[in-house]
């Protein structure tokens, strides 16, 4: 269980002074605002050059280039190939100090594009043996343009930065092609987060919000992502003489109805919300066979690991247990994902008031929490981190009947890149000046 220190109130007319003069806009805060607003035209055709030509996770060849020779370009420290075809750039400050990492993920998803735009997709690809459409579906060209953006913004800047920043470029977000490893855990393991180590990362996600608005959220923001595959073996026999055999179709009913009961009974839904979801069932061939097995799959999502690990537990006692008593066995395959994507709260504190005083207030937003999940999660137990969500719905839209991020009508709008770059450049310059000269821990 996770024990959050609260802090004290101190009353509220002390706190004015001091609020006003955090959130007044400083002579940094209008050089990145300028920077950004002379780069919106290159990120627009940044963004729209890669979302013509999305690629798949662990093969951004193309992508990986069109960054790895941007950064070059701004004499940043490039390394390729990280991660199969992940890119980490190094921009040393003119001032000694902490190192912060920007992340922004590169790879598309297997969707035929349904949006009619002048730089759509039309590419075609081979994904798990399939042929598929592919599509920044998820957005992820977005995220590439701005920290492309942001690079040049804070190369631009370098003799005012009081540290060091990572630029991290990640492939495979979505998941490595079947039998290969990719994403954020490889980066961290061929040593993205080393040499220099880093000690705080941020990073931000296009979704459907008002456009321009970041919306934040201290400790979790977005579950963790595990998926399970079971296969309950009975005995088969023919289906007038049921008595003859043991049914896994009639087993297999009552588990799935028995891990209903994990979320509505044992997980305080007043704390926390948690996702036990049956995603396929198959069995079975004939009406008069009952058959041999019958398997099932799904995905589970919680908000804290304590939580986490109290619901994979229980999965695993109510199949094995279920199965047993009706004199079947169980076979239970369990894929540990994503962790919880939990934004540390003392940073989030920290740096809330920074993005206020850039985007300005009515532009950043406590929001709720989302079951989708994020492999920034692995980034966030290297470093401390802070993940923040980037609204791209055209004003006038309603951002709960658009269409959501994995859809072939997903639509970002353009008027996201100049807050989202004006967002991490922040992040990155705020906290460099915060933490210089602080020893580490």
């Amino acid at each position: 269980m996770r024990i959050h220190r609260r802090t004290a109130l101190v009353p509220a007319l002390t706190l004015l002074p001091a609020l006003a003069a955090a959130q007044a806009p400083t002579r940094t805060d209008a050089e990145v605002d300028r920077r950004a607003r002379d780069m919106e035209a290159r990120v627009v055709a940044w963004r729209r050059d890669i979302h013509q030509h999305p690629e798949l996770g662990n093969r951004e060849f193309r992508t990986s280039k069109l960054v790895a020779e941007h950064l070059q370009k701004l004499g940043l420290e490039v390394k390729t190939g990280v991660a199969h075809t992940g890119v980490v750039g190094i921009l040393r400050g003119g001032k000694p100090g902490p190192v912060v990492a920007l992340r922004a993920d590169m790879d598309a998803l297997p969707v035929a594009e349904e949006v009619d735009l002048p730089f759509k997709s039309t590419v075609r690809a081979t994904y798990n043996g399939q042929e598929v459409g592919v599509m920044h579906a998820c957005g992820h060209d977005n995220h590439v343009a701005i920290l492309m953006g942001v690079a040049e913004i804070l190369a631009g800047m370098r003799s005012q930065l009081q540290g060091t920043v990572k630029f991290v470029f990640q492939p495979a977000e979505e998941g490595a092609p079947a039998g290969e490893e990719g994403g954020a855990g490889l980066m961290l393991e061929e040593g993205a987060f080393d040499n220099p180590r880093v000690d705080a990362v941020f990073g931000l996600h296009v979704f459907p919000f008002e456009v321009g608005k970041v919306v934040y959220r201290a400790g979790g923001l977005m579950a963790s992502g595990d998926t399970y595959r079971v296969v309950i073996r009975g005995r088969q026999t023919h289906g007038a003489l049921p008595w003859n055999g043991i049914d896994p179709i009639t087993i297999s009913s009552q588990v799935i109805s028995n891990l209903q009961s994990i979320v509505s009974r044992t997980v305080d839904l007043t704390l926390t919300p948690a996702i036990v979801t049956v995603g396929y069932i198959r069995g079975g061939v004939r009406v008069n066979i009952i058959p041999d097995s019958v398997e099932f799959g799904g995905t589970i999502r919680a908000f804290d690991e304590a939580t986490r690990d109290s619901i994979l537990a229980r999965f695993r006692r109510i199949v094995t247990a279920t199965a047993t008593a009706n004199g079947a066995t169980a076979e239970i395959r369990m894929e540990r994902g994503t962790p919880v994507t939990w934004n540390d709260p003392a940073l989030t504190e920290q740096m809330v008031p920074s993005l206020r005083r850039a985007l300005g207030a009515s532009q950043v937003e406590m929001g709720r929490q989302t079951t989708t999940s994020e492999d920034f999660s692995l980034f966030q137990k290297a470093a401390p981190g802070l993940f923040v969500f980037l609204g791209i719905t055209p004003k006038g839209a309603d951002p709960a009947t658009v269409a959501p991020n994995h859809s072939p009508r997903f639509y970002a709008d353009e008027g996201a890149l100049v807050p989202g770059m004006k967002t991490l450049s922040t992040l990155a310059i705020d906290y460099l000046a915060m933490h210089a000269g602080k020893p580490k821990m």
